[in-house]
């Protein structure tokens, strides 16, 4: 395709630039397939079967299950084997939901691209691409498929993803006639991946998904990567010690019960059980589940999460910094004030005397408000000011071709367009006021050119006063084409103020982020008094003094920065690249720091951030690409409500791992004081077995998915190298460990007055189970009275409860399970007496909590 001409490659894709392609050769086209590179073949239900299956403890429950079928104790066997079962079932249902939780984000953060089709541009995902299609490449997007450019404008488009060059490559519409050309410089080619750094341009679609060049490196590697979160790290290293020291405990256990003399066979299957027991193998899935399903709900909050570890830092950031367009406005700029011919009015009061300077701003911008809003609300703004004059954009580009263009980029601060304009090439400027100062020589007034020297106090003089109302000025000056630099030499035309006005739940937002411990910073390449007066509005800043201006910034090393930090809440007229010096003086200081962005260069910044925060309606793929979250709104209170959202997942989990140690404590503790005590064994291999399996499904589940407490978001931010076992963790579960075991024990001694066996170890396991199931309750708040929290607030945990209160009874007053589980049923007066005890495990929690709410106060 490189080496044709356009014109010939556009009638072999029987495709045009003026219409794109029509619906009906999209449909046909379509079959051909997607756009998209082919994922890893999905593992079968056999092999995902087995992954369940290749841990170790279930290892040790199958050696338990054939030692039991050895002894002939067949129900033991069997329903060892039926834990097995149901164990790989749940995490077969685990990993489902979590892997559909995961795929629904993937398809709600797939990335768009501009198209004309039918002769209207818009956007469309990258996966309905086809050959043939009109694709129009702006700065700051990815190129969704392989495309021969057929118009450039200074474009420039980085592929190093391909070619490892680190330098973008500028690109031509021409033909590259050598053969065999290296990939780097078919400069009239776009490859799928790479990214447009500079300018802009049309290209036409060649091929699409795996026919693309990356699609060809995606067929030889495999690009699949489970990512885990460093709190499952912990998890399994936690894992790992309570493994070690719970074997060794076993070993203890066995050990004793030989000099004991005890049945050696039926203490081999005790202290395997226990073993099994103790270990929460269940848990790590358990929080997948729990992060994936905090993701989902997120996304309703308008919060794409693209890494589940981002979940986990959201739930330590103490510093958000923000960016003010769109984010703490509303992203909805309108032309409030014009200054032209030496006269400030209200934009209302426009007249047909003032068409240059409304021509001008229309026709020196890449927007679009007809129909679909295109391109940047600044400039869509300036379109807007065209309306009370009737003008549209179509018919004034129409009238007014443009034949040349320096596109505008973040360091210039400036636009020029030149346009055929009553006969003459004209060349419109518009940019920053004090840039585009520096290139004029000129002002026009009453349709005559004077030396702009006599007028820039005048100038300034009324830009202050429109940036003291917070209105954003930009300015615009012309010139006729004169052989020299474009941007040199210019006639000064006029302003325009424009507004963003703040978002109405943004002031409530940063009040949430105070009462929180969480600092808002916002960052801006606004003015200093535009800046001062929206972050005044919304609470961020309440002194002038507490902003520091870009210039200031571009002076100062990252060490001075790093010293001062502190003592600024905005910082304004900065450039992108001093986003980083902000977010490394801020870490330097120990915070973990959020950082909004939606240009290409925001991406450094964006990686440098605990967490990079992209814009999903302005924001440029880059800076998706970049980020770890997207705000599908572009809206500063989401970002507010995501923290949240990670500090009650964070809270949730530790709930869980909390309630699941104490629970296997309580087991250990009980059969390792009856050991000691030279006791008979209170609790049977499948008594262990099945409790396990009743607590760590549905109410450990439940507590991963508790509401939100009303005041997480009135607490200090965590560290992120907090242990799980921070605030009285540890003293919590090991105090409810004992307690459940003291309790198990009491009830078997109480079951054991009448000699039976039978029922003491029937009691032992009701009062086990049961107590671990109210138990949950205690775990919703480690703080806070469970009738303070709501006991039903959250109706899954008394769900799972009940259910397993229900079971539990089945399985001791239903006969045929009274042969299986080695059971036996209980008088009325024993359930009383289980359920008193049993409910004993919550009395004894509300008196601590008592207590703590009682010192605390104190």
């Amino acid at each position: 395709m490189y080496n044709k001409e356009k014109d010939v490659i556009l009638k072999e894709l029987d495709t045009n630039l003026e219409n794109g392609l029509v619906k009906e050769q999209v449909v046909e086209r379509a079959k051909n397939g997607r756009n998209e590179l082919t994922a890893a073949k999905p593992r079968s239900l056999f092999m995902k079967i087995l992954d369940q299956l290749n841990e170790p403890m279930v290892y040790i429950l199958i050696v338990a299950s054939a030692v039991s079928a050895i002894m002939k104790e067949i129900s033991d066997a069997v329903i060892i084997m039926i834990v097995i079962v149901l164990n790989a079932v749940v995490g077969l249902v685990q990993e489902d939901r979590a892997q559909k939780s995961l795929d629904a984000l993937k398809k709600l953060s797939t990335p768009k691209t501009l198209v004309k089709r039918n002769g209207v541009l818009e956007e469309v995902h990258v996966e309905e691409l086809v050959a043939g299609d009109i694709v129009h490449i702006e700065a700051g997007r990815y190129i969704p498929a392989d495309l021969r450019l057929v118009e450039v404008a200074n474009l420039k488009i980085d592929e190093s993803i391909l070619t490892g060059e680190s330098v973008p490559v500028e690109k031509i519409d021409g033909i590259v006639s050598e053969e065999n050309t290296a990939l780097g410089d078919l400069k009239n080619m776009a490859f799928m991946s790479s990214y447009a750094t500079y300018g802009r341009g049309i290209g036409v679609v060649t091929s699409i998904g795996m026919n693309t060049e990356i699609g060809k490196i995606a067929a030889m590697i495999d690009k699949a990567e489970q990512i885990k979160t460093p709190l499952q790290k912990r998890l399994e290293k936690l894992s790992k010690y309570l493994g070690i020291g719970a074997l060794l405990i076993c070993i203890l256990i066995f050990g004793i019960a030989i000099v004991q003399g005890k049945n050696l066979m039926e203490m081999l299957l005790v202290s395997i059980s226990l073993a099994v027991a103790i270990i929460p193998e269940g848990l790590p899935a358990v929080i997948t589940v729990v992060l994936a399903l905090g993701v989902q709900k997120m996304i309703k909050h308008n919060a794409i999460v693209k890494k589940l570890p981002a979940v986990e830092t959201l739930g330590s950031v103490n510093v958000i910094c923000s960016d003010k367009t769109g984010t703490i406005t509303q992203n909805k700029m309108t032309v409030t004030k014009v200054y032209y011919n030496n006269n400030l009015k209200s934009v209302e009061e426009l007249t047909e005397k003032d068409r240059l300077l409304v021509d001008g701003f229309m026709l020196c911008n890449d927007a679009g408000n007809e129909g679909n809003l295109v391109g940047d609300p600044t400039e869509i703004a300036l379109l807007d000011m065209g309306s009370v004059l009737s003008l549209k954009k179509s018919s004034i580009d129409k009238n007014f071709p443009r034949i040349d263009e320096i596109p505008f980029d973040s360091d210039r601060k400036m636009m020029t367009t030149v346009n055929k304009y009553n006969g003459k090439d004209i060349v419109f400027t518009k940019g920053a006021l004090d840039l585009v100062l520096k290139k004029t020589t000129h002002i026009l007034l009453d349709d005559k050119k004077q030396p702009i020297e006599n007028y820039l106090d005048e100038i300034h003089n009324n830009a202050a006063n429109m940036s003291k109302e917070a209105l954003r000025v930009l300015a615009l000056a012309y010139k006729e084409k004169d052989g020299e630099e474009y941007e040199s030499n210019l006639t000064f035309i006029g302003l325009v103020g424009m507004i963003d006005p703040a978002r109405e739940e943004v002031k409530e937002a940063v009040e949430k982020c105070y009462s929180a411990g969480i600092r808002t910073v916002m960052i801006t390449g606004d003015h200093k008094d535009t800046a001062f007066a929206i972050a005044n509005e919304v609470g961020i800043s309440q002194n002038i003094d507490q902003i520091m201006e870009g210039q200031t910034l571009a002076n100062m090393q990252q060490e001075e920065l790093n010293e001062i930090i502190d003592q600024y809440r905005v910082f304004a007229r900065v450039q992108p690249e001093h986003k980083v010096m902000i977010v490394k003086a801020l870490q330097s200081k120990g915070y973990v720091v959020s950082m909004t962005g939606d240009g290409v260069n925001d991406a450094p910044s964006l990686k440098a951030a605990n967490i990079g925060v992209a814009m999903g309606i302005t924001g440029s793929d880059v800076s998706k690409e970049a980020a770890d979250m997207i705000l599908t709104d572009d809206n500063f209170a989401t970002i507010v409500k995501a923290v949240e959202e990670g500090r009650n997942i964070y809270n949730n989990i530790k709930k869980t791992i909390l309630f699941l140690l104490s629970c296997n404590l309580g087991e250990l503790f009980a059969l390792f004081i009856a050991i000691i005590l030279n006791w008979s064994i209170p609790l049977r291999p499948i008594h262990i077995l099945w409790v396990n399996l009743v607590t760590d499904t549905l109410p450990a589940l439940s507590l991963g998915v508790d509401p939100g407490t009303a005041d997480v978001m009135t607490e200090k931010p965590r560290s992120q190298d907090e242990s799980i076992f921070a605030e009285g963790g540890l003293i919590y579960l090991l105090l409810n460990g004992f307690f459940i075991g003291i309790i198990t024990l009491i009830a078997f001694r109480y079951g054991l007055k009448d000699g039976n066996l039978t029922h003491g170890q029937t009691m032992a396991f009701l009062v086990l189970s049961i107590s671990q199931l109210f138990h949950s309750m205690n775990n919703r708040n480690l703080k806070q009275s469970i009738f303070k929290t709501g006991i039903s607030r959250n109706k899954f945990l008394i769900y799972s409860i009940v259910l397993g209160i229900v079971l539990q009874s089945a399985i001791v007053q239903i006969p045929i399970f009274n042969n299986i589980f080695s059971t036996t049923p209980l008088t009325f007066m024993d359930w009383i007496i289980v359920i008193g005890i049993s409910l004993s495990i919550i009395l004894v929690n509300e008196i601590g909590k008592a207590l703590f709410i009682k010192r605390e106060e104190k």
